[in-house]
């Protein structure tokens, strides 16, 4: 592994990544992979129980250290393969240093296909694994749902708690018309490493993305999400649950772009730090001219558990057609007094309240992740935390 060279980071003064923590990102700590190592084939024993709590699958796909390192497909609706580096910007978006980098030592481009007119009943699970320690790793993942196609992808990435790594997924989500597609982004990477991720989609006429974020791990985590409704009628729901704990970042900035007419959006974003955790959401909503008939929604909601977290919340809007509905709310708070009250006042224990209260918070995003077999999964997680913070 050679380090990287020349390469000059972005700016907290810059408005994307205001509130970041890009000036401690120690580039040079880290090192892009010259080419594939050898990897068994499988799943690795650590994710056995990812695999198991999805059930029956339509295709598999395994992605050690950035490039495809297995592949099991079960439904003939459903094509992977791995593409060189840079043959799969089907999705246009926005470059900056972390896509440009991507381009230039992925791997693998990763591409999942959903055929034209194909239901596909099983998720197709992809299992993003990073050990290298000391490594920089740039996972691609571009998923095509082909015309009146509907499918369910599961994006998993994690690593060894002992990894210190770097890693900057680019995901693009490409629907085309009347195309179905439910995406779940689930984090659980280990506390050394540093994300910064893009994800960019593009929903065509008539189409639906249902897109789900998970956040739990990493030292640093960033997401930028954009989507793009191209297509007129198209719709994207935006969902995250998100939990920082000891000193952690999770950095979320989202794009939700109407482009075409009658277009309807509704983001979801809830959020809860604890001990010296920051979360950090900025959202906009622009509506184009000519994107008349515009419905768009952002809703951003934190717990701020312990003294010495903090969230911050920005949500915006740009608007330049007359004929829509577009409203952006966002709140950052404590637990609710009266609701721990109305549970002690039925013998609840405080700390047990408190619990219940933000499982309940949660429940609302967790119940509408797309693979039902992960949600005790995720629950079980967000409980973790709260336990690590009462002991």
């Amino acid at each position: 592994m050679t380090a990287f060279t020349d390469v000059s980071l972005p700016s907290e003064s810059e408005e994307v990544w205001r509130y970041s923590r890009i000036s401690q990102l120690d580039l040079g700590a880290f090192a892009p992979l010259s080419d594939k190592r050898a990897e068994e084939p499988g799943v690795p024993a650590a994710l056995q129980a990812v695999v198991e709590a999805c059930g029956p699958y339509a295709a598999l796909a395994v992605v050690r250290n950035g490039s495809l390192a297995h592949v099991d497909m079960a439904d003939p609706a459903v094509e992977i393969e791995a593409m060189a580096g840079d043959d799969a910007d089907v999705v246009a978006g926005e470059d900056d240093v972390f896509t440009r980098l991507s381009r230039e030592h992925a791997l693998d481009t990763v591409a999942v296909r959903i055929k034209r007119g194909a239901v596909v009943e099983r998720p197709v699970v992809v299992l993003h694994w990073i050990d290298a320690d000391g490594a920089a790793v740039f996972p691609r993942l571009v998923v095509h749902a082909g015309e009146a196609s509907q499918a369910v992808v599961l994006d998993h990435v994690s690593s060894p708690s002992s990894t210190s790594a770097l890693t900057a997924p680019v995901v693009q989500l490409d629907l085309a018309d009347a195309a179905n597609l439910a995406y779940l982004n689930v984090q659980e990477l280990g506390p050394s490493v540093w994300q910064v991720a893009y994800h960019v989609s593009q929903v065509a006429r008539d189409a639906s993305l249902a897109a789900s974020l998970v956040a739990l791990g990493g030292d640093y985590a960033r997401v930028r999400a954009d989507s793009r409704l191209a297509g007129q009628g198209g719709t994207s729901n935006l969902l995250a649950v998100y939990f920082g704990d000891h000193g952690q970042m999770h950095d979320f900035r989202t794009m939700q772009d109407h482009v075409g007419p009658k277009t309807t959006s509704d983001l979801l974003f809830k959020g809860a730090v604890q001990d010296l955790a920051h979360s950090v959401y900025s959202g906009l909503i622009r509506v184009r001219k000519g994107a008349a008939g515009t419905n768009a929604f952002q809703t951003n909601r934190n717990l701020v558990l312990t003294e010495g977290a903090h969230a911050d919340s920005v949500p915006n809007l740009e608007i330049e057609e007359n004929d829509v509905r577009c409203s952006h709310a966002s709140a950052v708070g404590p637990i609710d007094e009266e609701q721990r009250y109305y549970l002690e006042a039925r013998g609840v224990p405080s700390d047990v309240a408190d619990r219940l209260i933000v499982l309940g918070f949660f429940e609302e995003v967790i119940d509408r992740t797309p693979v039902e077999g992960l949600r005790p999964r995720l629950r079980d997680a967000v409980a973790a935390k709260l336990l690590r913070q009462t002991r």
